[in-house]
């Protein structure tokens, strides 16, 4: 095939992904010399609409990033007034005081929030200081130049056939070019991927640990209705399955966040992390709560959860990674957005000095040191034990023994050193003749969905005549390995059933994708490489 033909377009930043970790650095570039030319592209149909968090947001990012965002109308509508936390058994609750609790778990001062309209408001702030954001422009290519550094993307690659060929409204893309590319991709984003397997990154730190996140919105009935309330759950129904838990955060507007997370380190490759969620709702406290409403929209979002000992570097030459492509998530707070958007400032403060010294296409040096030792840094090491204590020795230790350790480290010190992750997550999957299957209620409709009934939820849309953007490295894996020794998980672990075993073959339905990443974390033979599809494809989600 010939080489394809491209136009360019020189910029001083290219940044990719319209996420809180992206947006910020394109204004706060703005904001140190609005003459700067600075690109954001952003996969999904509009910005927003591949953003998926809890979310109970800590505007101390964007504090540090627009002071007065208040005054500007930022979506932040509604404060934490109550916070609460349960154990959870199958028939009842026991709520947990929040006296013992470290002072970095309370939640006064916070806000619920849809990130993705924090992340519209953000690029319309970004627009007015001239930044050009680009949505429904997947970068699906990084450019490198002759020192072998990243100089660039390729995005806006649309219409090929199914097998790969240009078709006949087949549009090559255009290469964007820049003297630094920020990658803000998020969680296991596929050009963050390559650029930390091809520079080492990750060589001197602990495995990237993850979990699958997976939310619905309820409108409930408004006697039921607290505006400002957080409860989070452990236990039932994980049990000692797996770890994880739920949030239910009360917004406006009758509104309701129901959420679960199941980390991904667990064992039975039998686990059905999203008929795990289901279930949740049908205990008595959310059964409760729930009857008589009615669900408006549902995603699902793989979560970095390794924490500090599991960032990798996070600058290379050319570039930097922003956010959820370094593992900014502080696990027990379930709160990561504060620190993409201090991360972001952080990469764009470094290029601007770059920048005005004459430099390009090199390493940042100081932005990673600036993150692991600067605000993001501080809030992550405090926490550092609480998540491998959770993999490694349960729930309970995680509570005690981690709850301790949060203790002594806002004090400055830990008698446990820095604990280690351990295995991967798809290492940590075991044979499924190790485990005995699980038997999960059939959804009933009214609290609990079938997948494919809360994918169309999703709004997911892909064009059906492009290549899959699912790719088996080894076509035979799945039948030959996955099902006789794992029972084929990937049937069970992705939230929207994007694959089946049909027949004795493996059928993936990438129509269904919500971009989640699941897969490709999971597979235990590390068979499956998530790449983006065409610009603009994928979930919609309205105010996730």
């Amino acid at each position: 095939m010939a080489e394809i033909e491209r136009e360019s377009m020189e910029f001083d930043v290219v940044i990719v992904g319209a996420g809180p970790a992206g947006l910020s650095a394109a204004i706060r570039l703005k904001q140190l010399d609005a003459d700067l030319e600075v690109v954001v592209l952003e996969k999904g149909s509009e910005v927003g609409a591949h953003i998926l968090s809890g979310a109970v947001l800590d505007p101390c990012g964007l504090d540090a990033l627009i002071p007065d965002w208040k005054k500007k109308g930022a979506p932040l509508n509604v404060p934490v007034r109550e916070d609460k936390f349960y154990m959870l058994g199958e028939a009842g609750a026991l709520r947990i005081p929040n006296f013992p609790m470290p002072p970095l778990m309370n939640n006064h001062g916070n806000y619920i929030v849809s990130m993705g309209n924090v992340c519209r408001w953000m690029a319309e702030q970004a627009e007015e200081m001239g930044v050009q954001v680009f949505p429904g422009f997947a970068a699906s290519e990084l450019i490198y130049g002759e020192n072998g550094e990243v100089k660039g993307v390729v995005a806006g690659e649309m219409g090929k056939n199914a097998d790969g060929t240009p078709g006949p409204h087949y549009e090559p893309g255009m290469e964007l070019l820049g003297k630094y590319v920020f990658l803000g991709e998020g969680v296991r984003g596929s050009l963050s991927k390559e650029v930390i397997a091809k520079y080492g990154l990750d060589k001197n730190s602990e495995p990237q640990k993850y979990g699958i996140g997976m939310k619905e919105i309820w409108e409930i009935d408004p006697a039921k209705h607290r505006e400002g309330s957080v409860t989070h759950t452990m236990g039932w129904p994980l049990g000692g399955n797996a770890g994880g838990g739920s949030f239910i955060y009360h917004l406006e507007n009758n509104q309701v966040y129901v959420g679960f997370v199941v980390h991904l380190n667990y064992k039975n490759p039998h686990l059905f992390p999203y008929m795990e969620f289901q279930r949740f709702k049908h205990h008595p406290m959310v059964a409760k709560l729930l009857e008589g409403g009615k669900r408006i929209a549902y995603g699902a979002r793989a979560i970095t959860e390794g924490g500090y000992q599991s960032m990798p570097e996070a600058a290379f030459p050319g570039g930097a990674l922003l956010g959820c492509s370094v593992g900014l998530v502080n696990v027990p707070r379930i709160k990561g957005n504060h620190n993409a958007m201090l991360s972001g400032k952080t990469a764009a403060e470094h290029a601007y000095r770059a920048i005005q010294a004459g430099r390009s296409g090199d390493v940042l040096e100081g932005y990673f040191k600036d993150l692991k030792e600067g605000p993001v840094g501080k809030d992550l090491k405090k926490v550092r034990n609480v998540k491998p204590l959770w993999s490694n020795r349960g729930l309970v230790a995680s509570l005690t023994l981690g709850g301790f350790d949060m203790w002594t480290n806002t004090l400055g010190f830990s008698l446990l050193g820095t604990q280690s992750h351990g295995k991967t997550d798809a290492e940590a999957t075991e044979p499924a003749a190790n485990h005995q299957p699980i038997d999960y209620p059939k959804p009933d409709g009214k609290l609990s969905f079938d997948r494919l009934t809360n994918v169309s939820f999703s709004f997911t849309n892909h064009e059906e005549s492009q290549p899959a953007h699912l790719h088996l490295k080894d076509p035979n894996v799945p039948i030959k390995v996955n099902l006789p020794k794992y029972a084929e998980p990937a049937q069970r672990y992705c939230p929207a059933g994007v694959y089946e075993v049909v027949d004795e073959k493996f059928v993936i339905n990438f129509q269904n994708c919500v971009h989640c990443k699941t897969c490709d974390i999971k597979d235990p033979s590390q068979n499956i490489n998530w790449t983006v599809p065409q610009g603009g494809d994928g979930p919609n989600y309205p105010n996730m």
